[in-house]
């Protein structure tokens, strides 16, 4: 008996292509008559799941995806690793190939040479590498901010040198662990986005790197390089464990590559890198600039205000950052409070005006940074700068200058309403537990520059699309629904209810919403004609903003699928409530689909730019499937009416 082959498909988005193409392997395995399972890799998670079971008995593996799929656990067996375009066209080909002793077996150690193609062509490998340490850092910047800053505001006691916690006490031991949480902050960050470039043999190199930027006493300096320095070994980490892994060695030799030689050599070359390249003249640099720093407490107060609160806010605990604070901090000693009061007013303006700049305009944010922004917000007000730093690190060029002119405005609006700090620390905290001279100036300053940060952000960041996709045009919108009904005349409601409540796509279509003969010789003229349905059936507040946002989506990349489908999409505010318009266009029209073919059966698909949930994201999933049906696709080309279009589209479900 012939045993099973397994098969994981996978898109950026993880809609239509991705459900497309399982579908499609699975109607050629049945043809075949081979057994086969597919894990699907979609938006709303992994589904069918290959097991450690399934895949000791599998004949090989079957990749078809266009971003990264983890493929350690597949060692030793035969797998092919295509694009998903693959497994939507040629599925029979892959299943025949699979099949034969021609397909090379799996070994980690040579991932590089494997041929998987690149998640798509469009984008920028540096922002990717980056990202993935971003995701990874995020979590231990928010659990260890908000348990430092829970320690300091239950457990904190005021004292000459600053805010501290007894040892004796609980909230110590809370305060430890978070700084435990902040001190693998930077090492994570390095290791993943070195994880990144290299696959597992970066992770040691990345965090060993990642420690020593973090850690100053390993080439002379008090501050450390900070995130910024992580960037930098993450980067010089990956790209070295990756040239080693590029060197031809024995084949007895090959398979302890990854677990020795190429984590200890990159180790010790980004390691030594650090030390005596990187770090060293990092060093020169902060101490300088702290001699400096001091020479300027005789001149102008204003600018010395205004350095301060951009060294402050630039790298966000970083090296500027910390002999910024190290500098106030030094002033306390000596008696002179007017120095660290700004800096503490300077200090949390960062987390709190990008906080409060994803409360304020919520459309230049994602969700993943809306939630991110709540995090900020929270960590800002007890006076922790890295929360700004998921921001920073996925846009800088309009993120870090926004944040250095609302700590600088800040900090001169402390300067010269004359804000002490008698304790080394910042914040509204160290307000509210009275270590802090003229509050009230203190809460102006503050409020006054994280407004200018929050403002400044809104106005140089550009609304965000959150519908690349099918997959993300969906993601957590609010709908209406109507209830299924055997007359095709009833309609989409007009009140909000739950998405759990929908089941099948005639939950978020009607009759009104579908045309079909389409009139429109161009893709452009069909896109009009099916938001004309839209605005005709009360679903937009404005036609001209919402096929912008069509045409934002088309110039990314074509939403025609192959096959003669197309599902144009947009998620937007001038959409009042989720809907899909259906139009049949019989001679076809050009879509620029990747398999050439003009689209005649056309979804549109409109989601308001904001709300909660995912269950309507399962309909288009079987939307998706159920188009690989032939038969089903014959039968709605051949419809005549709209009635017997609703009531074909009532058996996707």
């Amino acid at each position: 008996m012939a045993k099973k082959i397994l098969a994981v498909t996978a898109c950026p988005v993880g809609i239509a292509h991705t459900y497309m193409a399982a579908e499609n392997l699975q109607k050629a395995a049945e043809k075949l008559g081979v057994d086969i399972k597919v894990e699907t890799q979609g938006s709303i998670g992994v589904e069918n799941a290959l097991t450690e079971e399934d895949i000791a008995n599998a004949e090989g593996i079957i990749i078809t995806a266009d971003k990264e799929v983890p493929k350690d656990r597949f060692a030793g067996k035969k797998v092919i690793i295509t694009g998903v375009q693959d497994g939507i066209h040629k599925p029979e080909e892959l299943i025949q190939q699979i099949q034969t002793d021609e397909v090379p077996v799996y070994k980690p150690e040579l991932a590089s040479k494997s041929g998987a193609k690149s998640t798509s062509s469009k984008e920028n490998p540096i922002y990717k590498h980056l990202m993935s340490g971003v995701s990874y850092m995020v979590p231990f910047i928010v659990v260890g901010g908000l348990l430092i800053a829970l320690a300091l505001t239950l457990g904190g006691e005021q004292t000459p040198g600053g805010i501290v916690v007894p040892e004796d006490s609980f909230w110590y031991h809370i305060l430890n662990i978070g700084g435990t949480s902040f001190m693998f902050m930077v090492p994570i960050l390095a290791g993943f986005i070195s994880v990144s470039i290299a696959d597992r043999p970066g992770l040691v190199p990345g965090m060993i790197g990642g420690y020593i930027a973090a850690n100053g006493s390993f080439y002379g300096s008090e501050a450390g390089a900070g995130f910024i320095g992580g960037i930098i070994s993450g980067f010089l980490a990956g790209y070295v464990a990756l040239a080693i892994k590029k060197i031809k060695v024995p084949k007895a030799v090959q398979p302890v590559m990854p677990i020795i030689f190429i984590p200890i050599l990159s180790s010790i070359i980004v390691g030594l890198l650090f030390i005596y390249v990187i770090g060293a003249p990092v060093s020169q640099l902060f101490e300088n600039l702290t001699d400096w720093l001091a020479s300027m407490q005789g001149g102008s107060s204003v600018v010395l205000a205004m350095i301060l609160g951009a060294m402050i806010a630039f790298d966000m605990g970083g090296p500027l950052n910390k002999v910024a604070f190290l500098f106030g901090s030094a002033m306390i000693a000596e008696g002179n409070y007017e120095i660290m009061g700004p800096i503490a007013v300077a200090i949390c303006i960062p987390p709190i005006g990008l906080g409060l700049a994803t409360f304020i305009n919520k459309r230049k944010f994602n969700r993943t940074e809306r939630e991110a922004g709540k995090a900020s917000f929270t960590m800002g007000l007890f006076g922790i700068t890295e929360g700004a730093i998921p921001f920073a690190a996925q846009d800088p060029f309009r993120v870090i200058p926004s944040i250095v002119i609302g700590s600088m405005v800040g900090s001169v609006i402390a300067m010269l309403g004359h804000v002490g700090d008698r304790v080394a620390h910042g914040g509204p905290i160290v307000a509210v537990l009275g270590a802090v001279d003229n509050v009230l100036m203190f809460f102006v300053a503050a409020a006054i520059g994280s407004l200018v940060t929050a403002m400044l952000v809104i106005l140089l960041k550009k609304n965000v699309e959150e519908a690349p996709s099918v997959a993300t045009a969906t993601a957590g919108a609010t709908t209406t629904v109507s209830k299924p009904d055997v007359q095709p005349e009833k309609e989409v409601q007009t009140e909000e209810t739950k998405v759990e409540q929908i089941h099948q796509l005639t939950d978020i279509i009607s009759l009104d919403l579908i045309e079909p003969n389409l009139t429109g010789s161009t893709r452009d003229e069909v896109i009009d004609e099916l938001i004309e349905q839209f605005d005709q059936s009360g679903i937009l507040n404005s036609k001209e903003t919402f096929k912008q946002t069509i045409l934002n989506r088309e110039k990314q990349s074509s939403t025609g699928l192959g096959m003669n489908i197309a599902i144009p999409h947009g998620k937007s505010d001038a959409v009042k409530r989720p809907a899909v318009a259906f139009g049949i266009k019989r001679e076809g029209v050009d879509w620029n689909s990747l398999d050439g073919t003009d689209a005649k059966l056309i979804f549109m698909i409109a989601v308001p730019a904001s709300g909660s949930g995912d269950a309507h994201l399962k309909i288009l999933q079987m939307l998706s499937r159920k188009l690989m049906d032939d038969e089903f696709r014959s039968q709605l080309l051949n419809v005549k009416t709209k009635a017997e279009a609703l009531e074909l589209l009532r058996t996707v479900q």
